[in-house]
């Protein structure tokens, strides 16, 4: 009797594993992976060269989440954004090229001497972003199993940029949203003589975590205003009760206004102020309704502005791009400034 019992419970396993073999393969089938971007390609990139005087710095910025969850014509389901999709490459030039027109030139109004400097060279590459309902998902084992992809697609072109560069140059590594995400991740990515090189990290819209700190020699959060080889990271709200844990329950923050960690308050545009919750590390505004940013799918810009992040604080980013830049150099005084 035991020995069909135990007969009866091996063919029920071994129906049950083949089940699940053939629903992981189905599963697996119906899921399309987008063709690796080649990095060597320049369609995979946006550039700016605005620093013809050798003096700036090379930043590498990695842009947000731009895809919904997408169908193809044989009905795959894709959870990635398409680098040789021209629409796709479109939605992400929209933010990048924005990013790179205050990041590569320092804005006019912030330059106090208007000598033209401030001038840098941007790097940002097209990749395979996880679609927002990754993120939607509330799930933080999730998040990290679907952007995994993303994030190879992330160390591929930077080794690249990296291999290719003046690397006597400050580096300056940016990102927005899954883009700041990005960044944390290629701070565990790079080794320490890349990392010497490294003028600041900027985590705009996304977290850092206790977990990222402890895993990552290279993550050091910012002080002040020109501390160098450290990382940025602030995320904007109109109260504390409205912060998206998975984007911002992060334990580090800083005010890019008055580059404080304390709850001393800044003025923005003479009417906004910007206060960092020394709590809960992010930034309270009020003056600022950021009404040209709609709730999404009661997700995003509900409470917290989150779509602000890149676009705000534009002005004091430019300017304090520079002057870490000028802190490395002035460290780094053998470093060859040729272009």
């Amino acid at each position: 009797m035991l020995a069909a019992i135990l007969i009866i419970c091996c063919l029920l396993g071994f129906v049950w594993f083949q089940t699940k073999v053939v629903n992981t393969r189905a599963d697996e089938e119906a899921v399309f992976i987008p063709q690796a971007p080649d990095y060597s390609d320049a369609t995979m990139w946006v550039t700016a060269n605005a620093d013809a005087e050798g003096d700036g710095a090379d930043i590498f910025y990695m842009v947000s989440t731009w895809e919904e969850d997408w169908t193809t014509e044989d009905g795959r389901v894709c959870h990635y954004a398409d680098v040789w999709n021209v629409r796709h490459r479109e939605h992400m030039a929209r933010e990048i090229n924005k990013v790179a027109a205050y990041m590569s030139h320092e804005h006019p109004e912030s330059s106090e001497n208007g000598d033209g400097k401030g001038k840098n060279r941007f790097h940002a590459p097209y990749y395979r972003h996880a679609t927002i309902e990754t993120f939607m998902m509330h799930s933080e084992d999730s998040i990290r199993s679907r952007t995994r992809l993303a994030m190879r697609d992330v160390c591929a072109a930077f080794d690249l940029f990296q291999a290719q560069r003046d690397t006597t140059r400050p580096l300056i590594l940016a990102g927005f949203s899954q883009g700041g995400l990005a960044v944390v991740e290629l701070l565990k990515h790079i080794d320490d003589e890349t990392y010497r090189q490294l003028a600041a990290a900027y985590v705009l819209g996304y977290k850092v975590t206790p977990e990222d700190t402890l895993n990552c020699k290279h993550i050091k959060a910012a002080q002040g205003e020109t501390d160098t080889g450290v990382t940025i990271c602030y995320n904007t709200v109109k109260d504390v009760k409205y912060i998206q844990p998975v984007i911002a329950a992060t334990c580090m923050g800083i005010n890019p206004v008055n580059w404080r960690t304390d709850a001393t308050p800044a003025t923005l545009h003479d009417t906004i102020t910007v206060t960092l919750s020394p709590e809960y590390h992010v930034l309270v505004v009020s003056g600022y309704s950021g009404a040209e940013y709609p709730a999404y799918k009661n997700f995003l810009n509900v409470g917290d502005i989150h779509s602000c992040e890149p676009w705000l604080y534009s002005e004091c980013l430019a300017k304090n791009i520079r002057v870490r830049a000028d802190a490395w150099r002035m460290k780094n005084p053998r470093q060859n400034n040729n272009p």
